[in-house]
């Protein structure tokens, strides 16, 4: 063998040894102890234990009561979100399809149609919405950004043709009633048996289905998802369409709980979606995310909101620490994933000597 090719082997030799020396990804139960998820479960519980021993009113029945109603809409929304954003798309309309459930529900009860009704046409307009969404993005091929930008303007703008300045109150106290009503006095709301439905329902969607399992590859390259035999227009036409449709039953929610149609329901809950679901560990670049991460990450947002409000915070404020975390969930996995590749380039450079440039090597058979 002549001196060059041992050299070369050498070298190589001694990268596959560094490269083995490398931090490998974390397996059983480290996996799920030390995951994102994980992570944010503890930060959750950590800063339920300071907020229930800073504020002396925070650990009662009252607060998981009203918490758990403020965070009601955004847990609904944030499901089907989660399955958006992992495919590498996004929805910004969710709130405005939610103001335009609001504003059809005021404009029909105050028409004299029965409950029922109502409740079926409001949410059959969340799907439409959903499906127009998902046909310009999923068919015509358009952004998903660009496209929810200009639907959440256009709902909007139809919730406010559709009832104008005006406000429906007059809904059957029994019914709204019933979406304040907690089961017995854990302070837990009633109405959270249904949102588990979706959380169950979603999760196993995402996690333990085919079609779950592929919105991840689809996230990674939309190529190598339809490589694999995985409908990619299909599969985004409907998310969208789940996304629609859920934003409707947050936005029937929101009019039952405050007994009030108003065009401008539900207007920010956007931010706060996207805020929590990105928070939760879903990458904005798509192919990363799961449904538990998303939970903790929701209810850690709405438990410092709550602790805000407690502590007599402005609103103004409860905006800028939103924005804040949502800001915060974008940069610290990109400020991660950067300190890695240095410390794994840092490491190469240290351990592995340098291949010779050609210039010198023949210069110097030309010595010879």
């Amino acid at each position: 063998m002549s001196e060059n090719a041992t050299k070369q082997a050498t070298r190589t030799s001694e990268t596959a040894n560094v490269l083995a020396d490398e931090p490998k990804g974390r397996t059983g139960a480290s996996r799920v102890l030390l995951g994102r998820d994980a992570i944010m479960i503890y930060i959750l519980l950590a800063f339920l234990v300071y907020a229930s021993i800073a504020l002396p009113r925070f650990a009662s029945p009252v607060t998981v009561g009203f918490l758990l109603l403020d965070v009601i809409p955004v847990l609904l929304i944030a499901m089907p979100m989660t399955l958006v954003i992992i495919t590498g798309e996004i929805d910004l309309s969710v709130a405005s399809i939610a103001g335009l459930t609001s504003a059809l529900m005021g404009v029909l009860w105050q028409a004299g149609l029965d409950m029922g009704t109502v409740l079926v046409i409001s949410v059959l307009a969340g799907v439409v919405a959903g499906a127009l969404n998902g046909f310009l993005v999923a068919v015509v091929g358009l952004p998903s950004l660009a496209v929810t930008i200009g639907t959440l303007a256009l709902f909007r703008g139809l919730a406010l043709v559709v009832i104008g300045d005006n406000a429906v109150a007059n809904f059957p106290p029994a019914l709204t009633g019933f979406f304040i009503s907690k089961l017995g006095a854990t302070g837990i709301p009633t109405v959270m048996i249904g949102v588990l439905v979706v959380m169950v329902f979603f999760g196993v969607l995402l996690h333990f289905t085919p079609f779950g399992r592929g919105l991840y590859a689809l996230g990674y390259s939309k190529e190598a998802a339809r490589f694999v035999g995985i409908h990619v227009n299909r599969s985004k036409f409907w998310l969208f369409v789940a996304t629609g449709t859920v934003s409707a039953l947050a936005g029937v929610y929101w009019t039952l709980r405050y007994s009030s149609a108003r065009s401008d329901n539900a207007s920010g809950l956007e931010l706060t979606v996207i805020a929590a679901v990105l928070l939760g560990g879903v990458s904005v670049f798509g192919g990363k995310g799961s449904i538990p991460g998303v939970i903790a990450g929701v209810l850690l947002i709405g438990s410092i909101n709550y602790a805000l409000r407690l502590s007599r915070v402005s609103d103004v404020v409860l905006i800028i620490v939103t924005g804040s975390l949502l800001i915060l969930s974008v940069i610290t996995p990109s400020v991660i994933s950067a300190i890695r590749r240095w410390n794994h380039d840092r490491r190469l450079r240290r351990h592995v000597p340098q291949a010779p440039a050609s210039g010198s090597t023949s210069a110097v058979h030309q010595a010879h």
